[in-house]
């Protein structure tokens, strides 16, 4: 009787916790198609699991609001729902720079000691919750995931946030455009780490045009812009 002996790759794969890119991308395809994930810009997509905000996720966002108004411009053009909450410098002109449809976006800038029964009643109802965490206390921020998670909400942190899915920094260079000391500001390079857990444990980094020239976010370097980040 002769032994049939499976390749290498397949063994690999039977492994749990081991999938096939094949397998990854299928899986990112039929969670877009059921609404599991709400969209991102392209050159965002390859950082995040799914390519995209996995809705019930909570998403801390490290760095500045340039990003965290990059992460809502893709999922307010194609129909969702976003508020931020306790971020009265966020302005509405910059989020529209950014691409984020403003007529989708609410702004809750000051709302007191109420602050986390405000987030849970956003939670209900809309898409994409951006927070400011400095006065939500842990156990809050737990239960508040997890309401997060019950609705199929994505709770965007501007900043730490206790047991996030997945965590971005944003690493920045100084802006250009000026020249001879007059001029104006056109665009700045950022690189963006990304780590997490589950899906998102494989720390990964990308550099980007955080603006680029046109005020859209790109990759600033030649393909693959997407790397494994090092320790």
């Amino acid at each position: 009787m002769t032994a049939v002996v499976e390749p290498p790759a397949a063994r690999l794969a039977a492994l749990p916790g081991v999938t096939t890119a094949s397998r990854v991308a299928a899986q990112a395809e039929r969670a877009s198609a059921t609404g599991r994930v709400l969209p991102v810009v392209p050159a965002l997509a390859g950082l995040l699991p799914d390519t995209g905000l996995r809705r019930g996720s909570t998403v801390a966002v490290h760095g500045g609001t340039s990003l965290l108004l990059a992460l809502l411009a893709a999922a307010t053009t194609a129909g969702s729902w976003a508020a931020a909450v306790g971020m009265p410098s966020l302005g509405i002109a910059a989020a529209a720079e950014y691409g984020v449809d403003v007529a989708r976006l609410a702004l809750v800038p000051h709302p007191g000691p109420e602050s986390p029964a405000v987030i849970a009643a956003l939670l209900d109802g809309v898409d994409l919750v951006a927070v400011q965490p400095e006065t939500v206390r842990p156990a809050v921020a737990r239960r508040l995931s997890a309401r997060a998670r019950h609705r199929g909400a994505v709770l965007l942190s501007a900043g730490a946030w206790p047991g996030a899915d997945v965590e971005l920094s944003c690493r920045r260079s100084p802006w250009s455009g000026p020249s001879s000391g007059y001029g104006h500001l056109q665009w700045r390079r950022v690189q963006v780490r990304a780590h997490g857990r589950g899906a998102a444990a494989r720390p990964l980094t990308a550099d980007l045009h955080l603006p680029a020239p046109d005020g859209s976010v790109t990759s600033a370097a030649p393909a693959p812009a997407l790397r494994e980040a090092t320790a």
